[in-house]
């Protein structure tokens, strides 16, 4: 009896229904990326500096500006990197004294014209910000001794991108895709809305970890989907070209930031396009693998003959007979103890687990610290997001031309040198530290794109799903730690997070080169085929890229 891969030969493996399928996929693959690396705007930290009483009617006695006012009443004196006392301290002075000059007011409260002796306190007041809109930080003070809420409140996403990755991935091959997928897409709306408008700094993480939860769980989902509709000489191209969206989608998130400047208002806006997506119900039908593999073959025959008739095709009568493409009774169980019993597989799962890592806080990393490098926010994210594109198509035509291997080292030695590099540039070449940032953003997305695609051709078949969901899930470890990463190393030495990057990514470069090459070679089937692939020989025949059903990479 025919597979589904038999007959989408005949009735289109990538034609006109699957590419319009694909079309609306990609619009829900962008609209994940405001929730991966909104924080940039959402969580933007403006300058600011303690409020003290009595100084805002000194400035309209003495018609002060904001500079003026800044240089008069704001301690400036370093405390650490280039952070001011200002910011978190102020003056232990009373400014209603109506004795005050307008040209020195500090000279009155200290005989000897010294300001260093005037005693220092904690911002008791509040804090003035200088921004023309609003974020979370400014919203709820996350400044000073509460500058840490600003990473938890990202790490939560990110916890919830870890939790909702399994529960959700499980979900979809328990209950079907597009269940799973409108289940996923109402919850995210609802909670991105609920967040919009939270009262409370609390309120606000708990929808932004709901958000977490099914959010990347949508979008492999989504991933998934759109794979299981087309051939297997599309699974690749459709699986680039879906994490393209993403990068799509952080252009159109820095033009929608730059024109909303305040964070509900931006939250809102990003939202709100998802509710649309609950259109799928009537524009997508369920996966034909997922009905075959659950035995329901009328249901699938039924989408195959909508694909069939999508595509103006017809089903050949010969193809109208379906079985499952796995019979479960016969293959191993897979169990977490596999991926390290044997030597091969064992060095294979630790060092994809340590690139999945790396990976994701270079990537989240290098992005949050363009929110703090100082320069024009959103023409530098803007600028950055660019380079993801001539990453994706490095990747196409290198990957089955040079290799993986090769490609994937020099893109991870070029991602941890340029962030070293850039860590040495002085501030006055700004131009030229972002030049290599965005060349190190490059190196670092092709790292991601090529291990999604390595990831599942280095484990036997009835281990692929398991390998692929324990290693990726460090992807979402490390963005738990990526916030704290740059935000607190950056209060010590503003590039010092730079260098911690170019570490790691420099270490990274050097252990996929202990990967075997895969390129030509078929897919392992058992844990002796996975063991040998050091020394399997490249078969004539070609490649053929099979699709991992449960888990996969976050994007790039």
């Amino acid at each position: 009896m025919p597979t589904l891969d038999d007959i989408l030969e005949h009735i289109g493996e990538f034609d006109l229904y699957q590419k319009r399928a694909f079309f609306v996929l990609c619009l829900l693959s962008a609209a994940f990326t405001p929730i991966y690396v909104g924080i940039v705007f959402l969580g933007f930290i403006p300058e600011h500096y303690c409020r003290s009483p009595g100084v805002a009617e000194l400035r309209d006695r003495c018609g002060w500006n904001l500079v003026e006012e800044l240089n008069y009443t704001v301690p400036q004196r370093e405390t650490h990197g280039d952070t001011f006392t200002g910011q978190c301290k102020r003056y232990d002075v009373e400014w209603n004294t109506t004795e005050l000059n307008c040209t020195n007011p500090l000279n009155f409260f200290t005989p000897e014209t010294n300001v260093s002796s005037i005693p220092l306190i904690a911002c008791q007041d509040g804090w003035l910000y200088d921004s023309p809109g609003s974020s979370i930080v400014s919203e709820f003070n996350l400044v000073c001794g509460d500058a840490w809420k600003l990473d938890l409140f990202q790490s939560c996403v990110n916890v919830g991108f870890f939790v909702g990755s399994i529960s959700i991935g499980y979900m979809a091959d328990r209950f079907g895709r597009k269940l799973c997928l409108l289940v996923t897409i109402l919850i995210n709306s609802v909670s991105g809305v609920l967040l919009a408008v939270a009262p409370s700094y609390s309120w606000a993480v708990a929808f932004r970890l709901i958000q977490g939860l099914v959010s990347k769980g949508g979008w492999l989902t989504g991933y998934i989907l759109i794979t299981e509709f087309v051939g297997l000489n599309y699974r690749r191209t459709v699986g680039i070209v879906y994490q393209v969206a993403f990068s799509v989608g952080l252009l159109v998130l820095a033009a929608i930031a730059y024109a909303l400047p305040h964070w509900r208002w931006l939250q809102l806006t990003i939202t709100l396009p998802n509710f649309f997506f609950l259109l799928y119900y009537w524009c997508l039908p369920e996966s034909p693998r997922w009905l075959i593999a659950q035995r329901k073959s009328d249901k699938a025959l039924k989408i195959i003959r909508r694909i069939a008739k999508g595509n103006h095709k017809k089903l050949p009568l010969s193809m109208e007979n379906l079985h499952p493409e796995e019979e479960v009774g016969d293959k191993p169980r897979p169990s977490f103890l596999d991926l390290v019993r044997t030597p091969q597989i064992r060095k294979h799962t630790l060092i994809l687990m340590y690139t999945w890592f790396t990976s994701s806080v270079l990537y989240q990393g290098l992005i949050m610290h363009v929110g703090i490098a100082g320069g024009n926010i959103y023409l530098d994210f803007f600028y950055s997001a660019l380079v993801e594109f001539p990453a994706a198509l490095i990747l196409m035509l290198t990957v089955d031309r040079i290799g993986r291997r090769y490609p994937w080292a020099a893109a991870n030695l070029t991602a941890g040198a340029a962030c070293l590099v850039t860590a040495l540039i002085p501030e006055d070449l700004y131009w030229l530290k972002m030049t290599v940032t965005c060349l190190g953003r490059m190196g670092i997305t092709m790292c991601y794109e090529m291990v999604c695609l390595v990831n599942a051709e280095l484990y036997p078949t009835f281990l692929r799903n398991l390998g692929v969901l324990v290693c990726s899930s460090m992807c979402d470890i490390g963005g738990i730690i990526t916030p704290f990463v740059v935000y607190r190393l950056a209060e010590i030495w503003h590039e010092l997070p730079l260098i911690v990057f170019a570490v790691i990514g420099l270490i990274d470069g050097g252990l996929v080169l202990l990967l075997p090459e895969t390129k030509g070679k078929p897919l392992p089937e058992t844990i002796k085929d996975a063991e040998n692939m050091h020394s399997q020989r490249r078969p004539k025949e070609k490649m053929i890229y099979l699709h991992v059903r449960t888990s996969d990479a976050a994007p790039n």
